[in-house]
């Protein structure tokens, strides 16, 4: 495998790891800003804990009823998380995907390569086999025109000898 090839495989993992590293930070940043919303926003809310608790369940859109906003404010708060909960969770979701999608990319992709290797090994052991066989007949046609040769001189000289007369 060339080392560009490698280096964007590398690229392509790293971004796609990246993604996802950027997409939980996100997912952190809403469930604490809005836990704290909620605690500030809702007076049902009694401790930061549970205003992470109804974050949680309102991002997730679970939405468990052990916790629900009460006041007119606290539900429009409500409506913002969860667009940015859906829309963050779908990064998520997306990120995950993208590595698990790279990895099956660089399987194929060494699995093509294995093939291309198999495949030139293969043709390797070919013109290794031929090359055996083409030394092979230039030695027999060397001994043949050898042999050409002593016949060709053999009637040559005898050409050139005197025939004994009757």
């Amino acid at each position: 495998m060339s080392q560009r090839r490698r280096l964007i495989r590398l690229r392509r993992r790293h971004i796609a790891r990246r993604g996802l590293l950027y997409s939980l930070v996100l997912v952190a940043a809403i469930l604490l800003l809005g836990g704290i919303g909620f605690w500030v926003l809702d007076p049902k809310v009694q401790s930061f804990s549970d205003g992470l608790w109804l974050a949680f369940t309102t991002a997730a859109t679970v939405g468990y009823g052990d916790m629900v906003p009460s006041t007119h404010l606290s539900r429009a708060f409500a409506v913002v998380v969860v667009l940015l909960g859906l829309a963050v969770l779908s990064l998520v979701t997306a990120s995950l995907a993208a590595i698990f999608v790279e990895q099956d990319v660089e399987d194929e992709e060494r699995h093509a390569e294995l093939e291309l290797l198999r495949g030139l090994r293969a043709l390797r052991h070919d013109v290794s086999v031929l090359r055996a066989e083409v030394e092979h007949m230039v030695e027999v046609q060397a001994e043949a025109v050898a042999r050409l040769d002593a016949v060709t001189r053999q009637r040559d000289e005898a050409a050139e000898r005197p025939s004994p007369v009757n």
